[in-house]
Parts: C-alpha cells; sequence; structure tokens
C-alpha cells in the first residue's frame, strides 16, 4: 500500500525549497496529498531597563514570524500549485517554536512524514527538530539529507538491522518502497556469536519481505574498532544505496550508550535520504 498522506515540516525558508522539490516527485509518484506544516514561537515578553515588558521587541518578534510564515507558506502554494498537487497548509503558534514538535498531532495522521536535515551552516536558531517529530509523531519520517541530491525512487535500499522492535518498525513502515526497489539489503553489522541470533532473524526478515515480492539479500560485517554508524555509511556508499532505513532510538541511558550515536550521526551528516520509525 502506497503513502497517501504526506506530513511535511517546513521549519524555516532555507529548507522549505529543498525539502518541496524532494517530495513533489514522490507525492505524484504515489497520487498522494501533501500537508504543509509550519510553526512559530508565541512572542516572548521582554523587559526593559526599567522592569516593564518591551513592546517594540515584542512586536517586533511577532512581525518577523508572520514574515517568516507568510514567506513559507507562499513558497509551499506555489509549488503545490504549479504541480497541480493535491495540498493544505497548517500554520500554529507554540511556546517552543519548533515546528517538529508542534507538528506533531498533524503528522500522526499521515503516512509517511518529510522533514530536512539540520544543515550545520545555518544558524542555531534554524536547527532541525528531526529528532522531536521522529520520537513524538509515531510516523516513519524521511530525512531529506541537506547537500546530496534527492531521488525521485528509490533503487537500492540499505536496510540496518540489530534484531530489535525499532528496526522491524522501520522495515516493515518502508514495505511500500522496498516492494518497489530493484533490491534491499539487510546489513547486520557485528552478529551476537552468541544468545540472540541476529543474523536468523534476518534471514526471517529477508523471507517475510520475499513473500511481498521484494529482492532481498542479507549482508553482516565486522566493525573491528570502528563505530557503527561509520560501517553503516561505508555500506551505503559501497552499494550505491540511495536509501537508508534505520530503527531510531529512545533517549534512556541504555539505548544511547549502546545505539544513540548512529540515530545522531544519520540525522545530522548522513549523505543519502533516510527513513527512520521508532
Amino acid at each position: 500500500m502506497p503513502y497517501k498522506t504526506l506530513a511535511v515540516i517546513l521549519q524555516s525558508t532555507e529548507d522549505t525549497r529543498r525539502v518541496l522539490d524532494s517530495v513533489l516527485p514522490l507525492a505524484q509518484a504515489w497520487n498522494a496529498h501533501v500537508v504543509g506544516v509550519h510553526a512559530e514561537p508565541y512572542p516572548v515578553a521582554y523587559s526593559a531597563a526599567v522592569g516593564f515588558p518591551d513592546v517594540t521587541v515584542i512586536e517586533a518578534a511577532a512581525e518577523a514570524a508572520e514574515e517568516r510564515t507568510t514567506e513559507i507558506e507562499a513558497l509551499f502554494h506555489g509549488q503545490m500549485r504549479a504541480a497541480g498537487q493535491s495540498h493544505e497548509w497548517h500554520a500554529s503558534r507554540s511556546f517552543s517554536g519548533d515546528t517538529a514538535y508542534a507538528g506533531a498531532a498533524l503528522a500522526r495522521t499521515a503516512d509517511l512524514v518529510i522533514v530536512a536535515q539540520r544543515n550545520p551552516d545555518w544558524a542555531a536558531d534554524d536547527a532541525s527538530g528531526v529528532e522531536g517529530v521522529l520520537y513524538e509523531a509515531g510516523r516513519p519520517v524521511l530525512v531529506v539529507p541537506h547537500s546530496s541530491p534527492m531521488v525521485r525512487t528509490f533503487s537500492r535500499i540499505l536496510l540496518a538491522w540489530n534484531g530489535s522492535r525499532e528496526s522491524a518498525r522501520a522495515a516493515f513502515d518502508a514495505l511500500p518502497l522496498i516492494k518497489e526497489a530493484e533490491s534491499t539489503e539487510i546489513f547486520v553489522v557485528d552478529p551476537p556469536a552468541e544468545g540472540e541470533d541476529v543474523e536468523a532473524s534476518a534471514s526471517c526478515l529477508a523471507a517475510a519481505l520475499s513473500r511481498h515480492g521484494a529482492e532481498v539479500v542479507v549482508a553482516t560485517e565486522q566493525s573491528r574498532g570502528r563505530h557503527v554508524d561509520e560501517v553503516i555509511r561505508d555500506r551505503a556508499t559501497a552499494m550505491g544505496a540511495d536509501l537508508l532505513v534505520l530503527g531510531a532510538y529512545s533517549h534512556s541511558w541504555l539505548r544511547q550508550l549502546l545505539f544513540g550515536g548512529v540515530t545522531r550521526t544519520v540525522l545530522q551528516s548522513m549523505q543519502v535520504p533516510c527513513l527512520m520509525s521508532r
């Protein structure tokens, strides 16, 4: 079943064109409806030297927020209408001003959420809240890389697998894409010698996906002292992957210790589109 409702998180003018250029080909290929989401912060009551709220500063902040919203909305409607794309727009205010957090409720009603990876050259105020929507929405999130080209179709998919609930969720959330891909590789890093047989579960997953008509193989690799995120990145490059599918891990100290670095690296620096689920 293809994705029919796409929630697009538009946090700044810098990421809007990039995300929309990536979303439109996918939406048209899937005959999907696109929901644009943007949030701005409530004005903060700054105090002047005499202790009273500085009305001038508050008004300036409100005007800037309104201008940003108007500009992003115009870009969204302009590209959608020019393409004849089914769409709708939602703008809101929140205390954080983070569109990812504020848009979580709308994102929960979509088949797929699409958001830009944060560009490290942007100002801190434009930091992407990918983690917010990833952990709060309960929906798969497609992260658009900030620099690499976004393809129109995903033909070679790398699915990182460790047998966890999160990686299983990601695998089946990505099923519409896996079914259409030319090939999908289920990739296991450092399969344990004892205990849970991750390689066996990878083979079972491959069989399950194959029953949907997907072309799937299983591969394993030892990290040999390298970080897992480095192994995954190198594998994606070596196989020419145009999509990485990965489970995202919560902020508990144990999961952060074991897996958090991989999630963070993907969100910050992976150079191919990434579909992540939690």
